[in-house]
């Protein structure tokens, strides 16, 4: 009999499913159930993108760009780094449109990890950075972070785990899923880290535009504005979190043009180019829609306040994110496990949110919850998970 299932790669048995997805197919089939697990804003692309992208298909731009994606946005996105950061690439041969910043996270790791080679990601992280450098050969070191360390990756926390075959460090801050930032004068520290040990580095910075409190009040650090690190990185970034933008699915990568040769040359065959109307979509999004990024990211503020404040109120002690849309709330006075805590919420209060060790070891006995909703939603939510928390942790005391 013919088994299937054997003839699969190994690259594909050996990586789980994501642990994000399951809970909210589970969700789907209930009535009444508010979601925090899925990182996607709650708002519509501003009227200027849909604005954009609607009259490209109406002036008949409904075919193939150039592989590298349409000159003016790579342009736009030139200058805008160039505004924002100081860091200057080049349009022509530095900057490559991709298929979200997903896209551009496979091509990097194609273009750089030989099988045996080693990558270093602190975690807890995004479910999918290690899958991805796994179908790249490579070997996987994760980098545990906690919150006595406010979630920050150090250097010293790196050089230890540095062997001779480590070739990559991935950083991805602001952090999903711990909302956690990095300060320059970390980074710089990191960056000696990496130029002793002639490391190179991809830096995930889609969540760059949405950061609060201090963070937002010092600035985003933008990875190659260091200048040891400008040649050693590939910056990754993209329009569908602060842009609300995530169906679109048009992202980019920044790098050194020997990098960005090869990650081209992937992009050629794997996908020719990001979709047409996205890309003039995204053009108006970083021409006109500036105003709209900081509405939406004080919206957000709003929101992670008031979730925040609702967890430490229902005595489930929450580290303060700094930036991106999420909270990761410790839940270990409840004496229940992450994956517990998630699908006994999920039964009996009708809420998702994602266990916190899908993200890694060190998400463990936490859970995320994204505030990318609306602010009743939220309000609702932390009703009901206040109530839950409160009755488990009663329980748990009880058989203390």
């Amino acid at each position: 009999m013919l088994n299937l299932s054997d003839r699969l790669s190994n690259r594909v048995k050996i990586v789980p499913p994501s642990g994000i997805r399951r809970f909210f197919e589970i969700a789907a089939t209930m009535k009444d159930v508010i979601t925090l697990g899925i990182g996607e804003p709650d708002f519509i692309s501003p009227e200027p993108i849909l604005r954009g992208a609607r009259e490209s298909m109406e002036r008949g731009f409904t075919g193939y760009t150039s592989n590298a994606g349409i000159a003016p946005l790579r342009e736009a996105v030139s200058e805008q780094i160039q505004k924002q950061y100081g860091v200057s690439y080049n349009p022509t041969n530095e900057i490559l449109l991709t298929v979200g910043a997903s896209e551009a996270i496979q091509l990097a790791m194609l273009a750089l990890l030989n099988p045996g080679d080693e990558i270093l990601i602190p975690e807890p992280c995004f479910v999918s950075y290690g899958p991805t450098a796994i179908f790249a050969g490579a070997t996987v070191s994760y980098v545990p972070t906690s919150v006595k360390n406010n979630f920050q990756v150090t250097a010293a926390d790196i050089e230890a785990r540095i062997t001779p075959r480590t070739k990559l460090l991935f950083l991805a801050y602001p952090s999903n899923p711990t909302g956690a930032v990095l300060r320059r004068e970390t980074l710089e520290e990191i960056a000696e880290v990496v130029v002793k040990h002639d490391l190179l580095v991809l830096s995930d910075e889609i969540y760059d535009r949405l950061v609060y409190g201090s963070a937002f009040e010092v600035g985003h650090t933008c990875l190659p504005s260091i200048e040891s690190l400008r040649d050693r990185t590939v910056l990754l970034g993209g329009f569908s979190k602060a842009y609300a933008m995530t169906g679109w699915r048009v992202g980019y990568a920044c790098a050194p043009k020997p990098i960005y040769d090869a990650m081209y040359k992937l992009h050629q065959y794997i996908i020719m180019s990001a979709p047409t109307a996205s890309q003039w979509g995204a053009l108006a999004a970083i021409k006109e829609c500036q105003p709209d990024v900081e509405r939406m990211r004080q919206a957000y503020d709003a929101r992670r306040r008031t979730i925040v404040d609702g967890f430490r109120a229902a005595g489930v002690p929450t580290f303060e994110p700094e930036g991106a849309f999420y909270c990761f709330p410790d839940i270990t006075s409840t004496g229940l496990s992450s994956e517990e805590f998630a699908q006994e919420l999920l039964q009996e209060e009708h809420v998702a949110v994602v266990p916190g060790d899908a993200f890694g070891p060190s998400g463990t006995g936490y859970i995320r919850c994204s505030y990318a909703n609306s602010m009743a939603n939220i309000e609702e939510s932390i009703r009901r998970i206040s109530r839950f928390a409160m009755k488990k942790q009663e329980q748990f005391s009880q058989k203390g």
